[in-house]
């Protein structure tokens, strides 16, 4: 009989926001603030923040925790959100606006309009990760065999039972 092993996975979320209309180097100077820290410190942060950019970071940090929330659910895998950290965040410089501006005598000045890309990425630390692994093990020691398969009923129908009744259509 085979026993199914869980690999020591940590569960992260990527998300990108481009074409931002800001300078890279004013992004930069935000995203610098929230670089290494917990997702939720960073939030508080950007909350805070006097700087016109901190709306499009904090916008692309909580896409980043939904999507690692999400990869959580799909995975099957429980995910405590404290425990997610800015891994890794930076700005690039995306294409930029070339504009005409009248200047005298019948002249153009020429002025450019910067964009950006911001990649915001968060991840479990790695203490959440070997608790989360720990907390499965448990979980599938005490669901073997007969008195495991009615634990696993009982839990299941006392969940069913927080839930509600199902509405019908």
């Amino acid at each position: 009989m085979a026993t199914a092993t869980h690999a020591t996975t940590q569960i992260e979320g990527i998300a990108k926001a481009r074409y931002a209309r800001v300078s890279p180097q004013k992004a930069r100077l935000v995203i610098d603030l929230i670089r290494g820290k917990n997702a939720e410190e960073a939030l508080h942060t950007l909350r805070f923040t006097k700087k016109r950019v901190a709306k499009d970071i904090e916008k692309t940090l909580r896409s980043a925790i939904a999507n690692a929330e999400r990869k959580a659910e799909d995975s099957g895998e429980t995910l405590d959100v404290d425990q997610l950290f800015v891994t890794t965040c930076y700005v690039n410089e995306g294409p930029r606006w070339k504009r005409m501006r009248p200047a005298p005598m019948g002249r153009g000045f020429r002025y450019q309009k910067r964009t950006s890309h911001i990649v915001v990425e968060v991840s479990e630390h790695q203490r959440a990760v070997a608790g989360r692994m720990a907390a499965a093990a448990d979980e599938a020691q005490s669901s073997k065999g007969v008195k495991g398969a009615i634990r696993k009923a009982r839990k299941t129908i006392e969940q069913q039972r927080k839930q509600g009744p199902k509405k019908k259509k």
